[in-house]
């Protein structure tokens, strides 16, 4: 378990430094997007990862993990957009907006730290395609949770699901740094 919070932890501050960086080149302009549409950019992303898994034919060279990186910040920006709700302009500065990532980021380790205990890292013996598949069906979960009006009968809600595709994705870097 050490091992995972020391890779869980490198992972996460390459994807922190990337949305620092981000922030100055653009600020908070994400602050303005509705959920729908922050769900399907993340959609996106791991659509593309799938075509990489499947193809041997590239013709832009982004890779399985600057995509995966995207899934976890753009996830973390849909968290913290719930918490918030929208803005109608970009309303945080620096400080507030990695407060905030670094909220979502604790509480999606916690979760992370609680099922890897009870599942024994079962995750190393899964293949990242597979790890690729479960993003996909999250998503679709989402999408179905959003035209449903955020409503769910027995299912956990929005948030759960893009906490379960941030680890994933982690878990995904994870084993494609190991290969």
């Amino acid at each position: 378990m050490e091992q995972t919070i020391e890779q869980y932890d490198q992972i996460i501050q390459k994807c922190f430094n990337l949305y620092l960086n981000k922030m100055k080149d653009y600020g908070c302009a994400w602050r303005i997007l509705r959920l729908p549409s922050l769900t399907d950019q993340i959609f996106i992303k791991a659509q593309r990862i799938r075509q990489i898994q499947e193809n041997d034919n590239q013709k832009v060279e982004d890779t399985e993990e600057d995509e995966f990186i995207g899934i976890i910040n753009y996830s973390v920006m849909s968290l913290i957009q719930i918490e918030l709700g929208i803005a109608n302009i970009p309303d945080l500065d620096n400080e507030k907006a990695q407060k905030l990532y670094q909220k979502h980021i604790n509480t999606t380790k916690e979760l992370m730290l609680n099922k890897n205990h009870d599942y024994g890292e079962a995750w190393r013996s899964m293949r990242v395609s597979s790890l690729t598949d479960l993003i996909l069906q999250k998503l679709l979960r989402i999408k179905q949770i959003e035209d449903n009006k955020g409503k769910t009968i027995v299912s956990e809600g929005i948030d759960a699901n893009y906490q379960d595709m941030i680890n994933y994705s982690v878990f995904s870097l994870i084993l494609l740094n190991n290969k």
